[in-house]
């Protein structure tokens, strides 16, 4: 088994070995993982964080030893808290790295970092300030930063700026937690999930106070949220049908 890491700030994974493939999610610098499978220019990986798996360009991480992986996954949580960032290295090159970079690798690459950094846990109430950071970042499929993100990397990554742990993709996190019965029984900070019509989990976001609700739906928004779902003001209509409430904190 050989193993590796992301040294750059945001690398597109692929659902196949392709530059034209569709992007499923992102590598942020210091996210560790297996190579399941290594051709010429393209290597299948799982990730150490949430197990997900995809394809990434050779060029865009580094191999390391299966004792630096195991020393990374036992770490404590070292997350850069500010929008943007930058690592340097011992030539003074910088390298540009998104809220939510993985700090733990930094000696293992040899860089520096000057910046803010998460080094705890969080109560849940400070969920939705966290969710605020990513408010109108455009909506990309695959996307884990503020310069692009989609429904589940959102929550994906509001959480783990609080040190709780969510699968990648929102019919994953749907599976995690306790169900709640009623939008009443919820906090802000808890999780309510959407379907399709053929009963597909498709569509998650993180519950506010005064039955609202912050979600990736073409931008990091804000809207109403009832029991049929969310309530779009500037449709005037409802865009998700809600199938279930998760209290995962």
């Amino acid at each position: 088994m050989q193993y590796g890491i992301c040294n750059l700030g945001i690398v597109p994974i692929r659902l196949e070995p392709s530059d034209t493939s569709e992007m499923v999610t992102q590598a942020l610098y210091g996210d560790q993982f297996k190579v399941l499978e290594q051709r010429k220019k393209w290597s299948r990986i799982r990730f150490a964080y949430d197990k997900y798996e995809g394809w990434i360009d050779n060029k865009q991480y580094l191999e390391i030893e299966e004792s630096q992986y195991k020393l990374l996954l036992e770490a404590d949580i070292n997350l850069s808290k500010d929008l943007v960032e930058f690592v340097s290295d011992a030539s003074n090159n910088l390298y540009p790295i998104p809220l939510g970079s993985d700090l733990n690798s930094l000696e293992l690459l040899k860089h520096k970092f000057d910046g803010n950094r998460l080094t705890s846990k969080n109560e849940k109430t400070n969920i939705i300030q966290t969710s605020f950071l990513y408010l109108n970042a455009p909506y990309l499929w695959g996307g884990k930063t503020p310069f692009g993100i989609d429904c589940s990397g959102f929550t994906q990554m509001v959480y783990k700026l609080n040190g709780y742990k969510l699968l990648r993709d929102a019919s994953q996190q749907a599976a995690q937690g306790m169900a709640l019965s009623f939008i009443e029984e919820s906090e802000p900070g808890d999780l309510a999930f959407f379907d399709n019509a053929e009963g597909d989990i498709i569509h998650v976001g993180i519950i506010m106070e005064n039955n609202y609700i912050i979600h990736a739906h073409g931008k990091v928004r804000i809207d109403r949220l009832d029991h049929s779902g969310i309530y779009n003001v500037d449709k005037n209509s409802h865009t998700h049908r809600l199938r279930v409430i998760k209290k995962i904190v």
